[in-house]
């Protein structure tokens, strides 16, 4: 009977497919794999395991797994025993992002690529628990799955980890000053210039979006946010005018060009105007009320 070879762990799409191919690997043994399982311990149902168990195991495996070699079905089966021994790890840290949007299923999924990372990884020679050796490595990849692909907007990655630092020094000093620290606290304790801070302040606003069609909450008598962001902007109406203005002024005397520059662009009054071109207050009410009546007959021509 022609034997089939296992896929390898990192060809997995999911946590699921590390379960099926321990459960395989456990359940069919050739007549030609009798020696290598020999010096095996037996290993039952991998739900029954509790951590004790599955770390002495685990210890076992892995100094078998480094006399075996890669490739082999030997390989193959101690690997995705070892993976599945310890997928409790994986469910452990993707608690912690529980309260993510994204499906559990997936930040596990990320997780187990953490896992089998950390197995390859892990020398027993070093004297290291595995637990304490993978769980950092199987964080780091849900935390990198989260850091690339949960941004609403993308921004470059030195933004993505300069809001992580952020937040965390944001967290320290407001607990040591029992308040929120200013711009200038956070880019002392990062060391970094206050406009790097703001910088990666305004890429924050990025990682979340809210729908303009999202609802109010229950106790906000406001609506949607498509009807609280928009606003009429009353200098619209003046725009027509202005440009009407311009080729009727533009034909004005100088000085009557001044005076209206002095009253409208100055806010200057009618005395100090006077006392800025050397003549009387009356005169320039009466040289201001005509230009006035004249830009006016001018518009109303246009019109």
């Amino acid at each position: 009977m022609e034997e089939t070879m296992p896929p390898r762990l990192d060809e997995l799409s999911t946590a699921d497919d590390a379960h099926e191919i321990a459960r395989s690997a456990t359940s069919t043994t050739p007549h030609d794999d009798e020696d290598f399982l020999a010096d095996l311990p037996e290993i039952p149902p991998y739900d029954e395991v509790g951590p004790l168990d599955a770390r002495a195991l685990s210890k076992t495996l892995f100094a078998r797994l480094q006399s075996l070699e890669e490739g082999t079905h030997e390989h193959a089966y101690v690997r995705n025993t070892l993976v599945e021994l310890n997928l409790a790890l994986v469910k452990f840290a993707a608690s912690r992002f529980r309260s993510r949007s994204e499906p559990m299923e997936d930040i596990v999924q990320v997780g187990t690529i953490g896992l089998i990372k950390a197995i390859d990884r892990f020398e027993l020679s070093r004297g290291v628990e595995f637990p304490t050796f993978a769980m950092p490595t199987i964080v780091g990849e849900i935390k990198r799955f989260f850091r690339d692909t949960s941004w609403s907007v993308r921004v470059p990655r030195r933004l993505q980890e300069l809001r992580l630092d952020l937040a965390k020094a944001g967290d320290e000093l407001a607990q040591r000053l029992d308040r929120a620290p200013t711009v200038g606290e956070l880019a002392e304790r990062l060391g970094i210039t206050r406009e790097e801070v703001v910088e990666g302040m305004a890429a924050s606003n990025a990682y979340t979006a809210s729908s303009l069609d999202a609802q109010p909450e229950e106790d906000d008598t406001e609506g949607a946010l498509a009807d609280r962001i928009g606003y009429e902007d009353h200098g619209l109406e003046g725009i027509e005018y202005v440009e009407s203005l311009k080729p009727l002024i533009a034909e004005l005397q100088p000085r009557d060009r001044r005076i209206l520059s002095l009253r409208f662009v100055a806010n200057m009054t009618q005395s100090e105007i006077g006392e800025e071109l050397g003549i009387s207050q009356m005169h320039v009410s009466r040289l201001l009320t005509r230009t006035l009546t004249k830009l006016r007959k001018g518009l109303m021509i246009e019109e």
